[in-house]
């Protein structure tokens, strides 16, 4: 196990100070810290990823933004709520924004 404290230990040492320093806290398992160092060993950080879906609503705002720049080039005068309901397939606030791109 890497590095817990002072010195390397195996994972059910972690676990086991882990409840010992941490009792208020739901207890770690065995599992749960081979996840954590396997996820380490690969990526070399334990940050949440974020998934593949938030990834896809990514970058479709990304285009829905360059379609939202695209119109109001077209037509700067056009009225926001048009903008909104012309861009954006759900039912979302749109407000006039200053934000350079």
């Amino acid at each position: 196990m890497i590095g817990y404290g002072d010195r390397a230990r195996t994972q059910c040492e972690v676990v086991r100070l882990f409840r010992e320093t941490h009792p208020d806290l739901p207890p770690l398992n065995q599992g749960t810290i081979s996840k954590i160092e396997a996820q380490y060993r690969e990526m070399g950080h334990v940050r949440k990823v974020p998934s593949k879906r938030q990834a896809v609503v990514d970058v479709q705002l990304v285009d829905t933004k360059l379609n939202l720049l695209l119109a109001l080039e077209e037509n700067p005068i056009t009225p926001v709520r048009q903008l909104a309901r012309d861009n954006y397939e759900k039912n979302i606030y749109c407000k006039y924004s200053t934000q350079h791109y």
